[in-house]
């Protein structure tokens, strides 16, 4: 029995059921890949799979710049509102923590699979995203609601 194409089909239905596109086209690609023999890429994957996720997530984030939606005069009047000051706060905390992270990651494999698991769950079941920048708006947006508008 392949242990691991079984587990993969419980996530691709946990996915399914949480109604969450993301967890259930990622598992739906490594679930095909393995079925194809498509595996011998798994470690070009885990070398470099986090790295462009990056990549183009921080092309999404600034593509309304690159776009003209934000123009340089409101990069200015972020530096006149204490909620974009605190914004740029947190963002640097939050990079600040995942540089941590990510070292902590590199030394501990068991790490991995509890954020893993975590992050599948509260995808899952919680409908989270497994994104940094919007992790950070999130703590930002958790800090605000103790501030009047």
């Amino acid at each position: 029995m392949d242990w691991i194409s079984l587990i993969l089909l419980v996530l691709l239905a946990l996915g399914v059921v949480g109604n969450n596109a993301t967890v259930s086209i990622a598992v739906a690609v490594l679930l095909l890949m393995r079925l194809l023999s498509l595996d011998r890429f798994f470690p070009l994957l885990e070398q470099h799979g986090l790295q462009l996720g990056i990549i183009i997530l921080t092309i999404g984030i600034m593509t309304p710049l690159a776009s003209g939606k934000i123009n340089p005069s409101s990069i200015l009047e972020i530096f006149m509102n204490w909620q974009s000051i605190l914004a740029v706060g947190v963002g640097i905390f939050v990079a600040y923590l995942a540089g941590k992270g990510t070292i902590l990651m590199s030394q501990n494999p068991l790490i991995v699979t509890g954020l893993l698991i975590g992050t599948i769950a509260g995808v899952t079941f919680f409908h989270g995203v497994a994104v940094g920048p919007l992790i950070a708006a999130g703590i930002l947006a958790f800090i605000l609601q103790f501030f009047p508008k």
